[in-house]
């Protein structure tokens, strides 16, 4: 819990704008002239979608344009709200009168919870707006989201943290009554990530452990105040997904050193042991497949492994597996097969299954020709008999394609040695 004065909110919360004038940054969206800013002003706010990494003002802007234009403002978050809580909001908005649902993290809105949205969005019963830091194009369904206008909100630059550093000391009650030099603010900006709500806490733990004279403000007396490094990783907020992500990608680019240093700063904020181990399985079928799929099999193994093991020792088992897969070959042929085919079943629909690949348990079935033609492949040389197993509207279609890896070459000289050229595999 952040430190704060008599029983106060917190600094951060004490700073929290009131208007879009004093929001910090974001000047495309709401500076003077623009498109968020006018829309406002002509009270006339769609149904929008604020992207952006933590600590940049979502839920400001959210709360700020509620008030702008009078609207009754409805909160809810996608962690613990479910379809039931929507409904009852919508239900609201709907007999009383229109209304502003802001939905934090409405990336982790599984399908059924975004479609609930749809009908009231689009018949204007609420006004949406959700806040999310992952891209809205591949987490929130295209229904949903193309009924929002989607406003990317850029991270604070040192410019618009040192400002924010220095209008609390000038405005907030408690910190003008204090003599405070900012003499050096490296230590503050980088410890914050860039989240002003981390940066606005940070400082005030300096000055409530600092509690009489002069304050001058040094990088280290800021390192010596925060002894509890905790606060670089926040396994509840959303930097959990900056962290993850970091750590997902130094694997996938084959650099062990930065996989085990974010492994550590999730184990060191006490992020649970499962959730890495999860993540590590997915990755080995994702990024690493068949290029060495010993990766899934130590991925696996140690998902269990940590189980039974539990913390301290799972870090040792975790940082192995990290290690291993981070000097593996890398293929995503799997992944990117996958998709083609989704992106196929979505293109074509329902395509009808060959008939000689259709099963006949009856007599009827067999009658129309079900299962005739299919070649039983251990009934020929090599236990293969070339057919077409692919609907014929897409037959021949190429989805997996073998990566350069050098066992990945050994499945692709295989599929050749049988397929002779078709779907593109040539030795």
């Amino acid at each position: 819990m952040a430190l704060s004065f008599h029983g106060e909110a917190p600094l951060a919360e004490r700073m929290r704008p009131r208007t879009l004038d004093e929001v910090a940054g974001q000047y495309h969206l709401i500076g003077e002239g623009k498109i968020l800013k006018k829309a406002v002003e002509m009270g006339q706010v769609p149904s929008l979608i604020l992207w952006g990494p933590p600590g940049v003002g979502k839920t400001t802007l959210a709360t700020i344009i509620a008030e702008a234009v009078k609207s009754q403002m409805y909160i809810l978050s996608a962690i613990s709200s479910g379809v039931k809580d929507l409904r009852e909001v919508i239900d609201k908005c709907k007999y009383s009168g229109k209304g502003i649902l802001f939905i934090d993290e409405i990336h982790r809105f599984n399908k059924t919870q975004q479609d609930a949205l749809l009908a009231a969005v689009e018949k204007g019963w609420l006004t949406l707006i959700g806040a999310t830091t992952e891209n809205p194009s591949f987490e929130v369904n295209k229904a949903l989201l193309s009924r929002c206008q989607v406003y990317k909100l850029d991270p604070l630059t040192k410019e618009d943290l040192l400002a924010l550093l220095n209008r609390a000391i000038e405005k907030d009650v408690e910190l003008s009554k204090r003599d405070i030099d900012l003499q050096e603010t490296e230590a503050l900006i980088s410890l914050s990530g860039g989240d002003a709500r981390k940066l606005l806490n940070l400082l005030e733990a300096v000055v409530l452990s600092n509690p009489s004279g002069k304050l001058v403000v040094t990088d280290e007396l800021v390192m010596n105040t925060v002894q509890q490094k905790t606060v670089l990783y926040d396994k509840s907020g959303e930097q959990h997904y900056d962290i993850i992500s970091a750590f997902i990608k130094s694997i996938r680019g084959s650099d062990p050193n930065a996989g085990v240093y974010w492994m550590a700063r999730m184990l060191e904020g006490g992020e649970d042991i499962k959730f890495i181990a999860r993540r590590l399985v997915i990755l080995a079928s994702e990024d690493i497949g068949n290029a060495n799929p010993t990766a899934l099999v130590m991925a696996s193994s140690a998902f269990d492994a940590v189980i039974k093991i539990g913390m301290p020792e799972a870090a040792i088992i975790l940082s192995q597996v990290v290690t291993y897969l981070a000097s593996s070959p890398k293929s995503n042929a799997s992944y990117t097969a996958l998709h083609k085919a989704q992106s196929l079943v979505y293109e074509k629909g329902n395509l009808e299954v060959p008939i000689a690949l259709r099963n006949a348990p009856t007599k009827l079935m067999k009658d129309m020709g079900y299962g005739q033609g299919y070649k039983y492949s251990h009934d020929y040389e090599g236990g293969f008999a070339e057919q077409e197993f692919l609907p014929n509207e897409i037959k021949g279609t190429n989805l997996y394609a073998p990566g350069n890896t050098a066992r990945e070459n050994e499945l692709r000289t295989f599929l050749a040695a049988r397929w002779k050229g078709k779907y593109g595999y040539n030795k």
